[in-house]
């Protein structure tokens, strides 16, 4: 087997693999890499020194079966045999669903969450979207600290089980979408700057230096992220990956990262023969992230909109701290915008940040497929100071809007796992470091932080207590118990409406026509023939709907047709969706 590791620093590289020591040699066609070969099959460990030092994991290891600090093992991805028949699933009429495998069950293994997948038929959504899986330290975490960016972590039962989970997906007829991320690696077991410059101080990040995009010997970290990523699509089957916080991948070359991976996610797709897609995490209301590359964009094929869940939010709650008080002075007249524009800063200035923000949307070339839109994500809960959802906020009625606006609106909506029976259960910041101080210094900080804004430290969950994952673990009995059976009923009409009216998947951002009331609490909006009207008020609300022909499609609570007057009258607390030629 060849054997093979970038590492320009280094005058000697050796290999170490089951029990043998081989010297590697310098690859005269490729500067900084070294090669050789040894007899290795699946499962074999090894692991390279440089310059006679510890034994380090591979860079690209295809699996870390100890752990982040442990040695690598070979993967032989032709081994595993493929089930499903699949043709892919591309975003258009998408209803995305995000999971975290360690808390989907008690279990925390992909296998267990495999099991599960029947719900998420039922439930009507398209793709399944997983939480990073790259090895972190410990068993539990949410994987945003992980490293080894081309396995899967362990416990959740490594490459085998990663595949097990996409093939039983595509048999249900369910895309996979994979979030991945390039903009930092966790703090232990990171081995990368042992071998070469993967990090950079010519920019800072809010994880410290910033990954290599642009400095010398960026070339190769660049081809190290870009293979990361292909490598998911390709030997998992995996349909799309999200890309975590890209506006924190600084990169001052004319062909930026993210253009360079959105081509070749494209050439790929066309290689394979079925769509592929990158979706963005950025908070930089940017239009360029999902313009086409050929009108000098960088080709990505959606963004999450974070505007669309402010403006939701605070409508619903009435929360008007940090970044939601820009939001929160008009919530309805800011849902109204995020609504019919994408974005709510476009331009406009940003109290949060001091400063103007964001630039306007093409509404006639962006698709509204383009934006996610969603009510809850792991962000919106998991950093709150208790993790409290929605559910634990808003009567049965008001969490029935949510999902009336979030599956009705011009976008492609995105659920967090739970959010579709009203889980009881919240979804907190957890933790499992094996570093003792890490350990400490993240428990501190969270503490800290939450302090500043007024919390008592001992109403900030641990995280490092097991008890806190714990807690986050879904209920699956709470399903058939009410209120939670009443609002899973709720989410699997609206999604079904979704997939049944054209008019509710429309790619037109311009098309949708929006009425609302700040005062009566009430918001209405019209897409095609379908027309929706929410009522976050106490008091019934009086919605001008017009004396043309009317079908309620679904109703919260019963709502009777307009009178001669043309007005619709909308129980408190309650949501409709219905057809009006």
């Amino acid at each position: 087997m060849q054997f093979e590791v970038w590492a320009p620093q280094a005058d000697r590289v050796t290999l170490h693999c089951e029990g043998t020591t081989r010297a590697l040699a310098r690859d005269p066609a490729r500067e900084g890499w070294w090669t050789g070969e040894a007899e290795a099959a699946d499962g074999a460990r090894y692991g390279f020194a440089l310059d006679d030092g510890p034994v380090l994991p591979d860079p690209r290891s295809r699996r870390q079966p100890d752990g982040p600090d442990g040695l690598s093992a070979v993967v032989d991805h032709g081994r595993h045999e493929w089930r499903a028949r699949w043709a892919g699933r591309g975003l258009p009429g998408a209803v995305l669903y995000e999971l975290h495998v360690g808390t989907y069950t008690r279990e925390g293994t992909l296998d267990a969450a495999a099991a599960r997948l029947e719900h998420l038929v039922e439930l009507g959504v398209t793709h399944v979207e997983l939480m990073p899986l790259c090895p972190f330290p410990g068993r539990h975490g949410w994987g945003y600290e992980g490293v080894s960016l081309w396995a899967v972590h362990e416990p959740y039962g490594g490459p085998e089980a990663l595949k097990r989970f996409v093939d039983r997906a595509h048999e249900l007829g369910l895309g996979v979408v994979l979030d991945v991320v390039h903009n930092h690696l966790g703090p232990s077991g990171n081995y990368l700057p042992r071998f070469g410059p993967y990090f950079t101080d010519t920019h800072t990040t809010p994880w410290g230096s910033a990954v290599n995009l642009d400095a010398p010997g960026s070339d190769e970290v660049r081809a190290f992220l870009v293979g990361s990523a292909l490598a998911w699509l390709r030997d998992y089957r995996i349909d799309g990956l999200r890309l975590d916080a890209v506006h924190a991948l600084y990169d001052t070359r004319a062909c930026h990262f993210l253009e360079e991976l959105s081509a070749a996610v494209d050439a790929l797709a066309g290689e394979v023969g079925r769509p592929l897609f990158l979706i963005a995490e950025s908070d930089l209301n940017n239009p360029r992230f999902i313009t086409p590359r050929a009108e000098n964009g960088l080709g990505l094929h959606a963004q999450w909109n974070d505007d669309f869940h402010h403006a939701l939010h605070t409508a619903l709650t009435g929360e008007a701290q940090g970044y939601y008080a820009d939001f929160a002075r008009q919530p309805f007249a800011a849902l109204a915008k995020t609504l019919t524009g994408g974005y709510f800063h476009d331009g406009t200035y940003s109290s949060f940040r001091r400063r103007h923000h964001g630039r306007p949307l093409d509404r006639t070339r962006v698709a509204g497929h383009r934006l996610l839109g969603y009510s809850q994500t792991h962000d919106q809960v998991g950093n709150r100071a208790q993790g409290d959802r929605l559910a634990a906020l808003l009567s049965p009625g008001l969490l029935a809007c949510a999902a009336t606006l979030t599956l009705t609106a011009p976008f492609t909506p995105m659920l967090f796992m739970g959010e579709e029976w009203a889980a009881g259960t919240p979804w907190q910041f957890f933790t499992d470091h094996t570093d003792p101080q890490l350990a400490e210094a993240v428990r501190r900080g969270r503490r800290r932080e939450f302090a500043e804004h007024g919390w008592a430290e001992e109403d900030v969950p641990d995280p490092q207590d097991p008890a806190t994952r714990e807690r986050s673990c879904l209920d699956w009995s709470e399903p058939e118990r009410e209120p939670h059976a009443r609002v899973l009923a709720w989410y699997r009409r609206l999604i079904a409406l979704r997939h049944t009216q054209p008019d509710l998947t429309a790619p037109d951002l311009a098309a949708t026509r929006v009425a609302y009331d700040e005062e009566a609490r009430w918001l209405a909006f019209r897409r095609g023939d379908v027309r929706v009207a929410v009522n976050l008020g106490k008091q019934t609300a009086a919605i001008p709907l017009g004396t043309g022909g009317v079908e309620v499609l679904a109703a919260w609570e019963p709502v009777p047709a307009p009178g001669p007057d043309g007005l619709l009258h909308v129980p408190a607390e309650s949501c409709v969706v219905l057809t009006q030629p």
